[in-house]
């Protein structure tokens, strides 16, 4: 496999551990969770802590594993071995999306009290950014933290909020000042014990059911200065950063949850036997299923090449938005044809591909649209 020319003994270590944990500890539960609507994240993060995955690329210092984006790619690429999309979006909002701006631009108090329990899986976290007028368009958060002595007071709302029922501390993204540009926003950790926070409701959504997501509101919560990411007015550009840890996470569990859905397409084709025949048999199918597995290909080619580049230390804007661009249009294709192929079966809820089709539409909006990702494409390419 082309793979060992990339993946060194740790990495493959890792990948191993990680395919062994998801076997025993996530996929038995997955219809659980499904039904529930939500898993238990406390639960589940304090046992990947001990495991030592929720730390793969950070210092040892915070109780993290120092190792190489390689081997948080083999991570990544395990994780779309569960049998949802919702465990592994909490997972990764934990890995991903919450804890990259603690590390890189977070003060050692920061780190001490938040970083190391959310590595060690003794504290849930979240990203706050999206609000009910603010999605893709970032900058027109309205949330505002007005400076007071030694706290910052925080007022607004916050939506769509991946693992905000069950979130000891929140990423969150808000307005400092009302000058123009984007120095004008700052990140903090909000615990969510403060007076003033609530949980205004639990969201009911098409896929990823397994994963908890809020509406998150806040009335004067005070919070310490010290909770300050960096300095004021560098937030927004601290979280353009951190889309970039987050739109990475979708590439490795897009290829490898796309090969998978053709392989049990595929099976399925050779079972069904229609006029005589298994449907496997017939060319149009296995063209189309050739057609996917060369696309996913390519997607784990440009996802290796992204890995390449960011152990260099080079920027990867453009790169990574092409691949969650393709990664997203590839997601839906194959659900929407492998459901066809499946013909009637496919429509019943009972049947993992129709999982999968709710779960898949979500990498075309989360995180940033397919659109989004299209004008960002445009503007680093110099056309």
């Amino acid at each position: 496999m082309a793979k060992d020319l990339y993946f060194n003994k740790e990495a493959q270590m890792v990948r191993s551990a990680v395919r062994d944990f998801v076997k025993k500890e996530i996929n038995p539960y997955v219809d659980e969770w499904e039904e529930a609507g939500t898993t238990p994240l406390h639960e589940l993060f304090k046992k990947m802590g001990d495991l030592g995955f929720l730390g793969i690329r950070y210092d040892p210092k915070y109780g993290g594993q120092g190792m190489d984006y390689w081997a948080e790619c083999a991570f990544l690429e395990e994780l779309g071995r569960i049998d949802c999309g919702g465990v592994g979006m909490a997972i990764t909002v934990q890995t991903g999306m919450a804890t990259p701006a603690i590390y890189e631009f977070g003060s050692e108090y920061l780190k001490e009290k938040y970083l190391m329990p959310a590595i060690a899986g003794d504290m849930v976290s979240s990203i706050a950014v999206t609000e009910p007028d603010a999605g893709s368009d970032v900058a027109a958060l309205k949330t505002y933290a007005k400076k007071e002595g030694d706290y910052y007071i925080i007022n607004g709302s916050k939506t769509y909020i991946t693992n905000g029922t069950q979130a000891d501390f929140l990423t969150l993204l808000a307005r400092t000042s009302d000058d123009p540009g984007y120095h004008c926003y700052s990140l903090f950790v909000v615990p969510t014990d403060l007076p003033g926070f609530q949980i205004s409701k639990k969201l009911d959504k098409l896929g990823m059911r397994s994963s908890d997501t809020a509406e998150l509101y806040f009335d004067n919560v005070k919070v310490p200065v010290e909770n300050l990411i960096g300095k004021e007015g560098e937030g927004f550009i601290q979280q353009m950063q951190q889309f970039q840890h987050e739109r990475f996470t979708a590439l490795p569990t897009a290829y490898v949850g796309v090969e998978r859905a053709i392989k049990r397409t595929a099976e399925y084709l050779k079972g069904r036997i229609v006029f005589g025949k298994p449907l496997l048999s017939k060319q149009v199918l296995r063209h189309r299923l050739a057609q996917w597995m060369a696309e996913a290909e390519s997607l784990r080619a440009l996802t290796y090449h992204i890995v390449r580049l960011k152990e260099a230390g080079q920027d990867v804007t453009r790169e990574i938005s092409m691949g969650k661009l393709l990664a997203g249009q590839l997601m839906n294709k194959v659900a929407d044809g492998c459901l066809q192929m499946h013909g009637g079966i496919g429509f019943m809820n009972e049947m993992w591909i129709s999982r999968y089709m709710r779960d898949a539409k979500l990498i075309s909006i989360g995180g940033g649209a397919n659109e989004v990702m299209s004008e960002i494409i445009f503007k680093t390419s110099g056309l």
